[in-house]
């Protein structure tokens, strides 16, 4: 038997993301005054002892969505009902009982649901009384909280232990084996992808460009092992960005990011490579991510070039990304996406692989010995004396060398590459560091003045 879930539930702008991140203690969902911030289900797990739970946020029930949503985000919220545990259903004491609050408590009692009532932004003890109108929606009275000010935030989570407490305690959930992130610009088919891996409607999937808002962890069982995918905004050009929100949505992108092992960089077969197709290459280069070029609806490209003739394209397009293997897919068919998830393994592998110290300086001899390139300063070449792995996720080496200053850029990626093509560890990104042997340093210590 899986954790039990808890859906927070409620008209827009009550303060769900806001409970759910006080619940969790950390900023899982954006937070914003504009009703309609969270549209997909948004989770998070929480444990206290041996017990835990998978908290939910959902999007607000109601919702006139501007980008004409509204029927996917209630469906969603029917999802994450229909599996729930239990739902914690949220009013606003200083909005007091609306229609809309009746709708949603017929809703919950259609589906017979244990439910906690809360009645948010209750700043202080003087709006208590306001909360006693909710007892008409027939679950009891309504618990007072503040989750701005994380008022009774302890007392609503005893009471949710407490209704969880008939479930089997299973534990903490498992550690993902592996963490994908998917990026790309917007309406690149980066929903459409997770919703292939889960196969299930995960996450919604429209035409409309920027319907994901937030960075969102799916967590998958694939053959006995966890992953999380990571599906995240799709990423404009900043003097684009219309709001805040997409501000927002653009931090949790590149933060999902850096807390990746894979990134699945997206690229929409149908358009040409942007400005913004190269400011992602160059950010997961700088990031020294593991990544796949996962070129998406393949099968709607018009006049579709060999996929060789495309490859080369992206080479040239995107060079600090060369390293990166190229997939192409059909997302919405979910074609090669398996094949694109075994590739995420093999280049985990790679990246994780520990190099032994005796392979590695061997390396280091075949690439001195081939002595490609100019000298660096005057009759000085760049000499690694050894080199040992100092890390893995990314692969990072710290050489020690005669004078760091001789391995500028150009030659750290010449050797970078070099690395790659004689060990197992071709498809992901090398870092190198160069610090002075002692010996070499030594040299360089003035003499000490023994004058009096």
């Amino acid at each position: 038997m899986g954790l039990p879930t808890v859906a927070i539930v409620g008209r827009p702008n009550v303060g769900k993301s806001s409970l759910l991140n006080a619940l969790a203690g950390e900023m899982i969902s954006i937070v914003e005054p504009t009703a309609g911030v969270t549209r997909d289900r948004v989770s998070t797990f929480i444990g206290r002892d041996e017990q835990y739970f998978e908290l939910i946020d959902t999007g607000g029930y109601g919702i006139v969505d501007s980008d004409e949503l509204s029927g996917h985000i209630e469906q969603q919220i029917f999802q994450a009902i229909t599996t729930a545990s239990l739902v914690i259903f949220m009013t606003d004491v200083r909005d007091g009982l609306t229609p809309l609050d009746k709708k949603i408590a017929q809703l919950l009692r259609q589906h017979d649901l244990d439910v906690i009532g809360v009645a948010n932004k209750a700043d202080n003890a003087k709006m208590f009384p306001a909360a006693g109108e909710f007892t008409r929606l027939g679950f009891g009275e309504f618990m007072c909280i503040s989750a701005e000010n994380n008022l009774n935030k302890a007392v609503l989570l005893d009471t949710i232990f407490e209704r969880l407490a008939h479930h089997e305690a299973t534990g903490a959930p498992p550690e993902p084996v592996m963490k994908i992130a998917m990026v790309g610009k917007r309406n690149a088919g980066k929903s459409s992808m997770v919703n292939a891996i889960a196969g299930s409607e995960r996450v919604i999937v429209s035409e409309v460009p920027g319907t994901t808002r937030d960075a969102i962890d799916v967590r998958i069982e694939k053959d006995g092992q966890t992953l999380i995918i990571i599906d995240t905004a799709g990423v404009r050009k900043k003097g684009k960005m219309a709001d805040n929100i997409e501000f927002y949505s653009y931090v949790r992108a590149t933060r999902s990011i850096q807390r990746a092992d894979v990134v699945w960089f997206l690229i929409d077969a149908t358009l040409p490579l942007s400005q913004v197709d190269k400011r992602l290459a160059r950010l997961i280069a700088e990031e020294h991510k593991s990544c796949i070029l996962v070129i998406n609806k393949w099968d709607l490209a018009k006049d579709s070039a060999e996929m060789s003739d495309y490859e080369e394209y992206l080479t040239a397009m995107l060079p600090a990304l060369k390293y990166a293997p190229i997939a192409f897919t059909t997302a919405t068919a979910g074609k090669n996406v398996q094949a694109v998830l075994d590739l995420s393994a093999e280049l985990f592998k790679q990246a994780t692989t520990r190099v032994g110290t005796g392979r590695l300086n061997k390396a280091f001899e075949i690439i001195r010995d081939e002595r490609t390139g100019a000298k660096r300063s005057g009759s000085a070449w760049p000499r690694v004396y050894y080199a040992t792995q100092i890390a893995t996720n990314p692969v990072t080496i710290l050489m020690f060398v005669n004078n760091p200053k001789l391995f500028d850029e150009n030659y750290l990626r010449y050797m970078a590459a070099r690395l790659q093509a004689l060990l197992p560890i071709g498809e992901v990104p090398v870092r190198l560091f160069a610090r002075s042997h002692r010996s070499e340093s030594r040299k360089k210590r003035p003499k000490p003045d023994r004058k009096r």
